[in-house]
């Protein structure tokens, strides 16, 4: 049987996406800071900001588990496959 490809991610890719995440991070941060309004609504500005931060870096984790279980899920089922296969003997009479 063949193996599935293993997607990897490279370097380039892992680098922009960092580097993406912090500029956008660092300009809203930047946009409620200098936001023309009292205290208050700066941070709870600044409060919802760090929520969605967390519930983002939350939901890639669970994206990432829940891919990881259905690859492990088809490996095995693969493997059960390729037993059955291996124990086979089409010539073979009961």
């Amino acid at each position: 049987m063949t193996k599935p490809v293993k997607s990897t991610t490279t370097t380039a890719f892992y680098l922009q996406a960092v580097i993406s995440f912090a500029i956008s991070l660092a300009g809203l941060a930047a946009g409620i800071l200098y936001l023309p309004v009292t205290t208050w609504v700066r941070s709870f500005l600044a409060l919802g900001l760090m929520y969605v931060v967390t519930s983002t870096f939350t939901l890639a984790k669970c994206v990432r588990d829940r891919q990881e279980e259905a690859t492990v899920v088809s490996r095995v089922d693969q493997a059960r496959l390729d037993k059955l296969l291996a124990e086979h003997d089409p010539f073979r009479t009961d």
